[in-house]
């Protein structure tokens, strides 16, 4: 008989890292392909902080998965295939980093389909998605089902795992949500304004130390959502091996890559497929 997909877990972790690089500055204007510090800024990320970030999971034995764009896999042909090599997932995140709710279907399909042909030509294995900027269109999880992914991972209709029902088959949902986000705890940049606020890691670890503890009640998904050019950063990095050391004191906390966990879900004969839609909207009430 299958399990529940938690495992007998209280909570379940997925340690989740965004190697945007370039793609969230530049899908706001390729003009700031002009701009050194504003590039500089980013390739920290798949520069400096990936290879960080993989020796730290390598110490703390805690595998992870990483959403990578398309563009930032086709121009550091090698990054995908030095975190799989390490035990960890790497998964879809667009090809440019633009949002789909933004797109047209035209659009957003060919931006999904160019994401997997880089990643095919790599060799490296895609089970998920992430939508850039976590905002997906209405039309994105068929998209997803339609291309045989099993799960993704940009809506907030819960704090656990669940399953959505498409015209091209069911796939998992791994809710987010905005407090599990490095973004409004460290970014910020002049220009543009991408974030206005950095935080003290101190007190980003406090919260998330927080939110974990009380999800071993409710028995919830923990699904950090961390960006490798922030929280690459030396003091932030530390707070969270922190957080990890934390949850594994606990003693019942479980650290799953993401396709792993879609995978149990699949498999729990408890949890039935949802239906989603747009709420009807009358124009009168709520007018453009």
């Amino acid at each position: 008989m299958a399990s529940p997909w938690h495992g007998g877990a209280a909570a379940v972790a997925t340690i989740t890292f965004d190697v945007d690089a370039e793609t969230p500055i530049l899908a706001h204007s390729r003009r700031y392909a002009d701009h050194p510090m504003t590039m500089s800024h980013q390739s920290f990320g798949p520069d400096v902080g990936v290879p960080r970030i993989l020796d730290m999971l390598d110490e703390t034995g805690i595998p992870a998965t990483f959403f990578v764009p398309g563009w930032v896999a086709e121009h550091r042909p090698g990054l995908a295939a030095s975190i799989v090599e390490r035990g960890h997932e790497v998964a879809h995140h667009s090809y440019s980093h633009r949002p789909a709710a933004s797109m047209t279907p035209a659009q957003e399909r060919a931006d999904f389909v160019r994401a997997l042909e880089v990643f095919a030509n790599q060799g490296i294995d895609i089970a998920g998605h992430r939508a850039a900027m976590w905002d997906a269109s209405w039309r994105t999880p068929a998209l997803i089902a339609e291309h045989g992914l099993t799960y993704d991972s940009s809506l907030m209709g819960d704090d656990r795992p669940y399953r959505i029902s498409t015209d091209s088959g069911p796939i998992v949902e791994l809710p987010v949500h905005w407090s599990l986000d490095d973004w409004e705890q460290y970014a910020y940049l002049p220009e543009p304004n991408i974030g206005t606020v950095i935080e003290s890691p101190v007190k980003v670890a406090e919260m998330w130390r927080a939110e974990l503890d009380a999800m071993r009640r409710y028995r919830c998904l923990f699904n950090l959502c961390l960006h490798p050019f922030l929280s690459g950063r030396p003091s932030r990095l530390l707070a969270l091996r922190g957080l990890i050391e934390f949850a594994l004191d606990r003693g019942d906390i479980r650290f799953m890559r993401c396709r792993d966990v879609a995978a149990a879900v699949a498999a729990d004969p408890g949890m039935a497929p949802r239906a989603i839609s747009p709420p009807r909207v009358d124009p009168d009430v709520y007018p453009d």
